[in-house]
């Protein structure tokens, strides 16, 4: 049977089992986002869901958001061909939320009320802290929206046998379509049930398929470990055969180029999620901050569990499949969780693992899509260009505008780079959130003294940098692997810049508030301090 799996023409499963599930799933959550959608009228119903969810239930909406398919499908992919250096990303994600839990969650949610510029224009110049703040969030969720909608297009490929440019535009083009369609309806509190029932329907499935193969080896993990380490050592490929898939070094390692590269995309990883817009937006559905503590704890343990999942359904896969049959697919490494569902299961379990595939991407992209048409509408629109003199039924329909403006250009340009690399761009997202984002969150949190020109800075400097050395890296040119191949404009030798730019926007938060004389407000700065301690007048709107 996985013989049959490894033709590129042959499709994995039954195409029309795999969409049967995927429309029962999206007719599913459809009804409870027109449920959910009766009470939407005002700005803190559409954006934050009226601070209505408790911390479990929000823990788990946390981790629907997280787990994108880049985790479900990459990381069983990475560990399944390189072994040990592939679970390292596991950890990575795995680690960033303790950031998250220690430094940003309480103070965040207590000092904003929509929106991550609430935190960092509190003590500060209003309308030029907005104005970089916004760009910052929008720039994380356009290149994080764009890796989702192309690799729904290649997941198509996989599990549909769509291999055609049409068709999977066609595909991309639904999947946009949907999420405008999730937004409109069931804005904050709409897409936070789509993204619960996900969170529940893709650990589930995770643990279901992990307890399925521990039984295949007598509930022994070292069985596994060695039975792929023995499919690997027996692969007709020299390259792979030559690996040690239960010790490092088999994806980093090779030159000390490489071994910084994963140094850097490791900082990028582990700091950039604490700055993930759409992450941090979810701290303000919930009503206290204990309340926003409890969601980072089920979060951590949630997503815990699903990496260590993701272990064995990577050795697994090497040991059931064979990295042969996984490689020669269509998809490569992401065919890995796939094809050891069909070869557990058949069409069944792997119509199901495949809806869960894209019931994933189409829960990140909502919520994505709601964290940016927020940004603009409040930061933007109500903030900069109407100074804070606007409705709230105003800024609701400035934000359902930008949803569809916004999933229109994802969808135009989602098709465009389906058939590019478009590892890059999640890097790019979390190297953004990284320098961007968390300096000025921390220095505005946890610093005093810190100012507008500080701000300005790190958060313009931070995203200037990480784009200017990602265009001149290997990610985009100079390799196989680029995404222009043909051609070589790369003199920047790391795929990822975090080692780069992360210090580079924390010095200059640091460079920037020295040099400037601004002190801030004493007053504002005390209000400020035991309003994120606190979260009194968490509730009122922020027009300092």
């Amino acid at each position: 049977m996985t013989t049959l799996l490894a033709q590129a023409d042959t499709t994995v499963g039954n195409p029309a089992a795999n969409i049967g599930i995927f429309a029962l799933f999206v007719a599913v959550t459809l009804y409870i986002v027109i449920r959910a959608s009766k009470k939407n009228a005002t700005a803190a119903e559409f954006f934050t869901a009226g601070r209505s969810f408790t911390g479990p239930q929000n823990g788990i909406a946390i981790s629907g958001d997280y787990l994108s398919a880049a985790s479900f499908l990459g990381i069983a992919g990475a560990i399944a061909v390189y072994g040990y250096d592939g679970f390292l990303y596991s950890i990575g994600f795995l680690v960033a939320w303790l950031v998250a839990l220690l430094l940003v969650a309480e103070l965040l949610r207590n000092a904003g009320k929509f929106t991550m510029a609430d935190v960092l224009s509190f003590r500060l110049k209003q309308r030029p802290v907005r104005l970089a703040a916004a760009t910052t969030t929008l720039a994380v969720c356009l290149f994080y929206l764009l890796a989702q909608m192309a690799g729904a297009g290649g997941l198509v490929a996989l599990l549909l046998n769509v291999t055609s440019d049409f068709g999977q535009a066609v595909v991309i083009a639904v999947v946009g379509l949907l999420m405008i369609v999730y937004v409109l309806i069931g804005g904050m509190k709409g897409t936070t049930w789509v993204q619960i029932i996900k969170a529940v329907l893709l650990i589930g499935g995770a643990a279901l398929m992990t307890v399925w193969v521990l039984g295949k080896f007598g509930a022994n993990f070292s069985e596994i470990l060695g039975a792929a380490q023995s499919a690997v050592s027996g692969s007709s490929s020299e390259a792979v055969a030559a690996r040690d898939v239960l010790a490092p070094g088999a994806q980093y390692g090779a030159s000390l180029t490489s071994q910084i590269n994963f140094i850097s995309l490791a900082l990028a990883l582990v700091l950039g999620t604490a700055g993930l817009p759409h992450v941090l937006m979810r701290f303000y559905t919930v009503p206290t901050a204990k309340e926003a503590r409890r969601s980072v704890v089920w979060a951590i343990a949630l997503i815990g569990a699903f990496y260590l999942f993701t272990l064995a359904l990577g050795y697994g896969a090497a040991a059931l499949v064979g990295p042969d049959t996984i490689l020669a697919a269509p998809g490569g490494q992401n065919a890995a969780a796939p094809l050891l569902a069909f070869e557990l299961g058949g069409v069944i379990l792997l119509g199901i693992i495949s809806a869960v595939a894209f019931a994933t991407i189409l829960a990140v992209v909502a919520g994505l899509t709601i964290t940016a048409a927020t940004s603009f509408a409040h930061d933007i629109y109500a903030s900069v260009l109407k100074s804070h003199r606007v409705t709230e039924a105003e800024q609701v329909r400035v934000s359902r505008i930008t949803v569809v403006v916004l999933g229109v250009l994802s969808i135009g340009l989602g098709i465009l780079a389906a058939e590019q690399n478009i590892a890059f761009l999640v890097a790019l997202a979390f190297a953004v959130a990284a320098a961007a984002n968390l300096p000025t969150i921390i220095y505005s949190l946890y610093w005093p003294r810190f100012n507008t020109r500080g701000a300005l800075w790190s958060m313009y400097g931070g995203l200037i940098s990480t784009i200017l050395l990602i265009v001149f890296s290997p990610a985009v040119s100079g390799s196989k692997t680029a995404m222009l191949p043909n051609v070589d404009f790369a003199w920047f030798p790391l795929a990822n810049p975090g080692i780069v730019s992360i210090p580079l926007a924390f010095l200059l938060g640091i460079v920037g508030t020295l040099s400037s004389p601004d002190r801030g407000d004493p007053d504002i700065n005390a209000e400020f301090e035991v309003r994120s301690l606190t979260g009194v007048g968490a509730e009122k709107a922020v027009a300092h």
